[in-house]
């Protein structure tokens, strides 16, 4: 990979080695369930290692389940661009969220099981609203980086933020009434 000469330390190259290594599978797998296409699939993935270079700074903990929810919510989104460039149509059918993610609202949250039902409302949202609200909240991007990562201008990802926190809001509100 043309890549690991850009790294200015061994340590860097070494470290984007092994996350490469440990989840280009699991990119690949999760890029061909939604393009159900070998070589598309393989371009999502290499352009995803590409996003992932530029922000590799945030990358703390290469087996974390943090580090998982990140580069599959960037390849996620990568094959999701270019299944809609091919068919003009987003499919119906995306699976869930992968739960490699330890996406960690304990800290904010009192007990277990209001932080159960806070993970299930941010999975009740859309996935254009989730993939920024967890760029944003589980990986603290600014709104410039999250534009980049997912391919859509800063204004976007702060209205789709905006709509995000109402949709989460409404969610709580009818769970508190029922």
């Amino acid at each position: 990979m043309i890549i690991l000469l850009s790294f200015e330390t061994e340590a860097e190259k070494d470290k984007f080695e092994y996350v490469y290594e440990k989840y280009k599978r699991l990119m690949w797998r999760k890029a061909f369930d939604i393009l159900k296409d070998y070589s598309l699939a393989e371009d999502a993935v290499s352009e995803a290692f590409i996003r992932v270079y530029r922000h590799f700074h945030r990358i703390n903990l290469p087996d974390s389940g943090q580090t998982a929810s990140f580069l599959v919510t960037i390849v996620k989104n990568i094959a999701i661009n270019l299944y809609h460039k091919r068919n003009k149509t987003l499919p119906t059918d995306f699976d869930e969220f992968e739960q490699a993610s330890d996406f960690n609202l304990e800290e904010s949250v009192a007990s277990k099981d209001e932080t159960e039902r806070a993970v299930k409302l941010v999975d009740n949202l859309s996935e254009e609203l989730r993939a920024v609200f967890l760029l944003k909240y589980a990986h603290d991007l600014p709104h410039k980086e999250i534009g980049r990562i997912l391919d859509i201008s800063e204004n976007n990802v702060t209205v789709r933020l905006h709509r995000a926190k109402k949709k989460l809001a409404d969610m709580a509100k009818e769970v508190r009434q029922a």
